[in-house]
């Protein structure tokens, strides 16, 4: 009798089984029901929605001993180890996984939470391995601590020991994990111009991502989202400017060929003619931009760490990882400004990944709530969060088109529930 999961594959399954499929609820070994998960997940467009749901809110003891069993198939493994979809508790035992091919840790170890490298570091095949170390010393989260440790392990100096591991499987914990660090993590100032940034931050900042910025020193600045959305299509008034030019070129014209008289009145209505100018050109704003086009990588950083709010605001929106992430650590960045950031959709998924590990940012609600909104969040980020939102939250995000499906529906169960409970007390 052919299993479950080939009847699936085969499409031969009927549809209402399909649904107890999707929801892990089909009467088969616990293998076969995560391995039947994932296939829907990863190829079905009806039922993968509710899969990936299920599959994140899986039992923990199955899913570890699916991510430790050498025997578990290729696609199970792949999809448990892919960063989207990751739980933090499986991947000491997913790093061990003979099965896992080093390609695929060393895909994972580039753009790995600072968390999930601290476990990479204490993993004895990670520490072993040249390649998964060699993808590692790419990645943007890196600490110092981290970045000499790889050296050493590299060099051959395999008795380095590894930085402490977060062993939380939870964003708090990774919260503390980062938070727990003494460098960036600064007293709040009340305004751009209070007080100036110590020189000792920014140098600690480009010390410790010297080899990221030396590799990417050349690039220029890019927008994430291109540049006319950056600045808004009324920013380049074609028309306006024509008429801006006629007013400037229209007094000197008068005056050449009329009365004395005349050119006196159009010498009055010069400064009218200034005063629109500046209604319609934004000099500051023009000015911002050639600034941050002019500057290298290393430049760019340092403007985003000790500049003003509105070039904060353009470069968060850097395509380079290192410069868009420095935002994060200006010592003037306010809490205002990290709300605004949580709900963008044209920064790098990065930037929406590093907050989180700020304790700072996380005590405040709302970022936790526009996060969780945020249609470009990752994944596995905006379910670990969504735990934390208030029922008429929970609701509103359950109703946003926007949000993946699988977001939606958790809402809305996870909604249902709190309501379930306040009305039984």
């Amino acid at each position: 009798m052919p299993r479950s999961i080939d009847l699936i594959r085969a499409s031969k399954l009927p549809s209402n089984m399909m649904q107890f499929a999707a929801r892990g609820a089909l009467s088969v070994p616990p293998d076969e029901n995560i391995e039947i998960l994932v296939h829907l997940a990863k190829h079905n467009q009806v039922f993968g929605p509710l899969a990936r749901m299920t599959l994140a809110g899986w039992d923990e003891k199955a899913s570890l001993a699916a991510a430790s069993d050498p025997k578990t198939s290729r696609e199970v493994l792949e999809y448990l180890v892919s960063p989207e979809n990751l739980r933090p508790k499986l991947l000491p035992a997913l790093l061990e996984n003979p099965s896992i091919a080093d390609s695929e840790l060393a895909k994972f170890a580039i753009s790995a939470s600072a968390e999930s490298i601290a476990a990479m570091l204490q993993s004895p095949r990670v520490r072993a391995s040249t390649g998964v170390l060699d993808s590692l010393r790419s990645n943007p989260y890196l600490k110092r601590d981290d970045v000499s440790a790889i050296a050493k392990l590299l060099d051959g100096g395999g008795t380095a020991p590894p930085p402490v591991a977060g062993s939380g499987p939870n964003v708090d914990e990774a919260v503390a994990t980062k938070a727990a660090e003494p460098r960036h993590e600064p007293a709040p100032v009340a305004s751009d111009e209070a007080g100036e940034v110590p020189e000792e931050a920014v140098s600690a900042y480009l010390a410790e991502h010297a080899e990221e910025i030396t590799a990417e020193q050349d690039k220029p600045f890019q927008p994430v989202g291109g540049i006319v959305e950056l600045l808004g299509a009324d920013y380049f008034p074609v028309s306006e400017m024509k008429e801006l030019s006629e007013m400037a070129t229209g007094p000197a014209t008068a005056s050449g060929s009329a009365s004395p008289a005349s050119a006196a009145a159009a010498t009055r209505s010069a400064p009218v003619a200034n005063v629109k100018t500046h209604a319609h050109v934004e000099p500051k704003r023009e000015n911002t931009m050639q600034k941050i086009n002019g500057l290298d990588v290393k430049g760019r950083i340092q403007l985003a760490l000790k500049g003003s709010k509105e070039e904060r605001s353009i470069l968060i929106r850097d395509g380079t990882k290192v410069v868009a992430l420095a935002v994060l650590e200006a010592p003037k960045l306010s809490d205002g400004e990290v709300e605004k950031f949580a709900l963008q959709k044209n920064v790098l998924e990065a930037v929406l990944r590093h907050i989180p590990l700020k304790r700072r940012f996380m005590k405040n609600y709302i970022v936790v709530r526009n996060l969780v909104a945020n249609p470009r969040t990752p994944l596995d980020l905006g379910l670990g969060l969504m735990k934390h939102l208030l029922v008429q939250d929970l609701k509103n995000i359950s109703a946003n088109k926007e949000i993946s499906e699988t977001v939606r529906k958790l809402a809305l169960k996870m909604y249902k529930q709190k309501l379930d409970a306040a009305n039984k007390k």
